[in-house]
């Protein structure tokens, strides 16, 4: 890529952006203007932001018609450092036609091991035997005590079937799964159905035949609430529910009504409604779920690399080339 012709301004609204990816930005000749704040203060972004060329966003507030208005026309590039945009006014970007980019592919590794593990703790109680120890009711006597369920010869459905569930399916492999069933708008490639043994199937299908249902879609008009009352009905008694998507493709009363009830058998969540989930919230109270605050992406060399990957797109969205993720 060929390097910037003058100092270009980059707004970086998180102080715990990588090092690197600062002096990755500053070596290609940008002026970085850090915001301090944490947790991210509006006010402060909106301060710092009139004048500058680019705006690496690094957390999850609206990012939206205000943010851009109050950087002005010269404006020539954002980049999120994010897989989901779902907090991105992507109506008002294209009418603008603002380059965005965001830093999906990186994320699919760290996300898919996350899953898996939730996968195997919710069907394993791993929480409720946790309780059970603290409250000294362990019953080792007890022969059928917290018999749990099993990814061996399992159906895995995936709700949503790209590159995130992919690596889950590549994961279970190691585990014997019978097979993989997935809903989506498009079929995937015939090749990518023989390496998992996977099939299309409509919603229906997939819930009510899936021993374990992964949400992993980004969350749009369409998929908002779609897990709810009428799709927990659905399920087998004995499916555990797993989403690394986002928290609005539950309806998470309806959830808490399903766990309750034991209409299904578990969940595990690394995403909910809200975010920060309050800790007296209902839902926490349930013995059969495993829930994590938002941890998908929350190792050091993945959060390095999406670092990385948001500084190139900035990079190349200044030099006016195609950058590395771009949103749209």
């Amino acid at each position: 890529m060929s390097a910037t012709r003058r100092l270009y301004k980059v707004l970086v609204t998180h102080p715990n952006v990588s090092k690197a990816a600062l002096e990755l930005l500053q070596q290609r000749g940008c002026e970085t203007i850090v915001c301090e704040s944490v947790p991210p203060s509006r006010v402060e972004i909106l301060r710092k932001l009139p004048g500058v060329d680019a705006i690496f966003w690094a957390h999850y507030q609206s990012l939206d018609g205000e943010i851009l208005d109050a950087a002005g026309s010269q404006l020539k590039v954002v980049s999120t450092m994010s897989s989901g945009i779902d907090y991105v006014d992507m109506a008002e970007f294209k009418r603008r036609q603002m380059p965005l980019g965001h830093t999906p592919g990186i994320v699919r590794n760290s996300v898919a091991d996350l899953a898996v593990g939730l996968m195997v703790s919710a069907a394993r109680h791993f929480h409720a035997g946790r309780q059970e120890i603290e409250n000294d009711t362990w019953e080792d006597f007890n022969l059928n005590w917290m018999l749990g369920r099993d990814l061996r010869d399992s159906v895995v459905g995936f709700y949503g079937f790209g590159g995130i569930a992919q690596n889950i399916a590549k994961r279970l492999k190691g585990f014997d799964i019978d097979s993989v069933l997935y809903t989506t708008r498009r079929r995937v490639a015939p090749e990518i159905e023989q390496e998992y043994n996977a099939k299309k199937a409509d919603f229906d299908t997939m819930l009510a035949e899936s021993d374990f249902v992964v949400i992993a879609a980004p969350l749009t008009k369409d998929t908002a609430g779609v897990f709810n009352a009428t799709a927990f009905g659905k399920m087998k008694k004995t499916a555990v529910l797993v989403n690394i998507g986002r928290g609005g493709i539950v309806n998470q009363p309806d959830l808490y009504e399903a766990l309750k009830t034991n209409q299904i058998f578990a969940a595990g969540l690394d995403v909910m409604t809200p975010e920060p989930l309050p800790p007296t919230d209902p839902i926490l109270s349930l013995p059969n779920l495993v829930v994590l605050p938002h941890l998908g992406t929350a190792t050091e060399r993945t959060r390095d690399d999406m670092s990385f990957i948001a500084a190139h797109n900035v990079l190349r969205g200044l030099a006016g080339e195609p950058m590395l993720s771009p949103a749209y």
